[in-house]
């Protein structure tokens, strides 16, 4: 098979229009560096698909080649034969009482092995829609949080003032950051977009005072390493890592001697296989240093059952609990800020960002080595806002590793950030359709498009959502193929609206009734400029300053304020300040509105700027007003009109 028939048989788009409008034919040296970096499908013989997807209480029929007759079929979940029969004709005919959920329908022969077999979804007509009307929340950079209670960076107890403060305010939610798992021994590797695990959380964010049994003498003792954490405009999340770690480490030694372990136990359990394997990594990680998992000793370059547990149980056990304490610790304190959002009547509660992709050499990528392509990085080709193309340095999912898993990586991702809240962002939800990958040490412009199994990751989103009760939002921002979006509506997947980009051919922007009812609106993102920043030019300024094309001059920035203004005035809203723009997407018919807490007072500066590592302090930025202060520094009289209709 030649290298464009392989190309073609696992999906690789050979030519595609990128965000410029030019059109790439991709070559076959580009070729041969993603198909190395890619998993070679499933041959199935005599299925004629590579996956089942039926609705709910749906006939399903299963084409199958004709050398399948009289071949037996079962259909199983987990261990258990649900149904069973031989193949008769050109299709099998599935029973319709298999309930919501995900199993293998295999083919066997007549001694019982398995022959040929495919994941089968039976789904939910669509994802979870909420029970609410029209809402807005407030979308905060939680790292950024200053308060006098934390420890140098926001964290959870910041998050449950937040939610005290800001119910009282009629906020139906509080929208976050992603919360993943960094690595917490690298401090320049701050981005919470990514991960070294997106399922498990960061421990940064964990308030030690709240832990059981905390003692105060040893706050006493490090006060002058606590007054320097908290100190300046950036985050010193070395000085912070140092300082968290030390105290979780104190509170684990406690905890270990006295208290009851039955919930932490129980945690364990609930967590199982993942969390003693993640425990297991970290530490790992630290003994084998600064080398990644692929040049570990033979032995640990792929995990083990049973050695995993052969070494959670030796020498280094504590290391290992110790690990799964802290999670156990920081999803214990997000979990009360959820029972807290709940209490309070926020109606979305807490809305969680899911990142695209994670660290090649990070946890998800050792645990998962079929289903995500380390070698390959997810970015995109060149645009208007970034000429030279994006390589976000990230691993993302590749189609013949979930479908020879069954989608489990997919679930398992959703599933942890969708127990936690009421709504889930995914990042760049156009990876659910195709990803732009990218060789790596290549340039972003030597990427190509490869497709994914876009129907079996909508189907799998709607079983975690509707189990979950928890909305899933797309962030479908860029080049969208036509009809993507229509897709994802009909499983009942939001859009992202961002009205900066809200605007028609003319340049006029949209009037608030061309906004879908099923989406998230907002002014702007993290990766755009604050409304304080673009209504002064200031983001164009820092961009030029950086070397970088900010993809729009000075006029056209004018040309776009002249426009806002228009809309605004036309929409009857006196306002031309931010607080215009938040009453004007308030009349929008979208059911959840983002107002964003760096806008509400008044940032020029954006929390990052794509195409940047070191030139600008990107997710380092500590917010100039103190958490208590909030209120008298915000005008909570035009924020309310502004939102009068919500």
């Amino acid at each position: 098979m030649d290298v464009y028939s392989k190309a073609r048989d696992l999906g690789i788009d050979l030519e595609f229009v990128d965000g410029q409008g030019l059109r790439h034919v991709v070559n076959g040296e580009r070729l041969r560096a993603i198909l190395d970096g890619l998993p070679s499908p499933s041959r199935h013989p005599y299925l004629k698909q590579p996956v089942v997807i039926v609705a709910d209480g749906g006939d399903c029929r299963v084409p199958v080649d004709a050398e399948a007759n009289g071949i037996g079929w079962r259909l199983v979940e987990r261990n258990a034969v649900l149904a069973r029969g031989r193949v008769a004709g050109e299709a099998i005919d599935l029973p319709r009482s298999a309930a919501i959920g995900t199993y293998r329908l295999e083919l066997v022969s007549d001694n019982g092995d398995t022959i040929d077999s495919i994941p089968l979804l039976v789904t939910p007509a669509a994802a979870y829609q909420g029970s609410f009307d029209r809402v807005w929340v407030l979308s905060v950079q939680l790292y950024g949080v200053s308060s006098s209670g934390n420890w140098g960076i926001g964290d959870f107890t910041d998050l449950a003032a937040l939610i005290e403060l800001t119910a009282d305010w009629g906020c139906a939610g509080i929208g976050l950051n992603p919360l993943h798992a960094l690595f917490d021994d690298r401090p320049l590797e701050c981005s919470p977009y990514a991960p070294n695990s997106r399922l498990f959380l960061n421990p940064l964010y964990i308030d030690p005072e709240r832990l059981p049994d905390f003692p105060g003498a040893w706050l006493a003792q490090h006060r002058e390493q606590l007054g320097q954490a908290r100190h300046g405009e950036l985050i010193d999340y070395a000085a912070v890592a140092e300082l968290k770690f030390a105290a979780l480490r104190h509170a684990f030694s406690i905890f270990r001697r006295g208290r009851s372990q039955s919930e932490f136990e129980i945690f364990r359990q609930e967590r199982g296989e993942l969390l003693q394997r993640f425990a297991c990594f970290e530490v790992l990680r630290r003994q084998f240093g600064p080398l990644p998992w692929w040049q570990w000793p033979e032995e640990w370059r792929r995990p083990d059952d049973a050695r995993i547990q052969a070494f959670r149980n030796g020498l280094l056990r504590a290391e290992v609990e110790f690990v799964e304490f802290v999670q156990w610790c920081a999803a214990a304190q997000l979990q009360s800020c959820a029972d807290l959002a709940a209490e309070r009547g926020m109606a979305v509660g807490l809305y969680l960002d899911v990142a695209v992709g994670v660290q090649a050499g990070g946890f998800d990528a050792w645990n998962e080595q079929g289903a995500i392509s380390r070698g390959l990085s997810v970015g995109a080709p060149p645009d208007q806002l970034n000429t030279t193309g994006q390589d976000w340095g990230l691993a993302g999912f590749n189609t013949a590793g979930l479908e020879a898993s069954g989608f489990a990586p997919f679930r398992e991702m959703l599933r942890a950030s969708m127990r936690f809240a009421g709504a889930i962002r995914l990042d760049h939800v156009l990876g659910l359709n195709r990803l732009y990958l990218i060789p790596s040490g290549a340039s972003p412009r030597d990427g190509v498009y490869v497709e994914m199994p876009l129907e079996a990751l909508l189907g799998v989103i709607a079983q975690e959502s509707v189990g979950q009760r928890c909305i899933t939002i797309g962030e479908d921002l860029g080049t969208v193929p036509d009809g993507f979006r229509d897709i994802l509506a009909a499983w009942g997947v939001w859009s992202y609206k961002v009205m900066m980009f809200e605007r028609g051919h003319d340049g006029a922007f949209i009037g608030p009734s061309g906004y879908a009812a099923n989406a998230l609106v907002t002014f702007n993102t993290h990766d755009l400029a604050s409304f304080a920043g673009w209504q002064s030019h200031s983001d164009l300024r820092v961009k030029r300053e950086l070397g970088l094309d900010p993809g729009e001059t000075d006029a056209m920035r004018a040309d776009a304020l002249r426009a806002f203004e228009w809309k605004l005035r036309e929409d009857h809203i006196a306002s031309k300040n931010f607080f215009g723009a938040v009453e004007f997407l308030a009349h929008t018919p979208s059911r959840i509105l983002a107002v964003a807490l760096d806008d509400l007072i008044g940032l020029k500066d954006q929390p990052n700027i794509p195409g940047t590592v070191n030139e600008h302090p990107n997710w380092r930025r500590r917010l100039p007003v103190d958490l208590n202060d909030l209120g008298r520094c915000i005008d909570l009289d035009a924020l309310r009109h502004a939102l009068r209709d919500r």
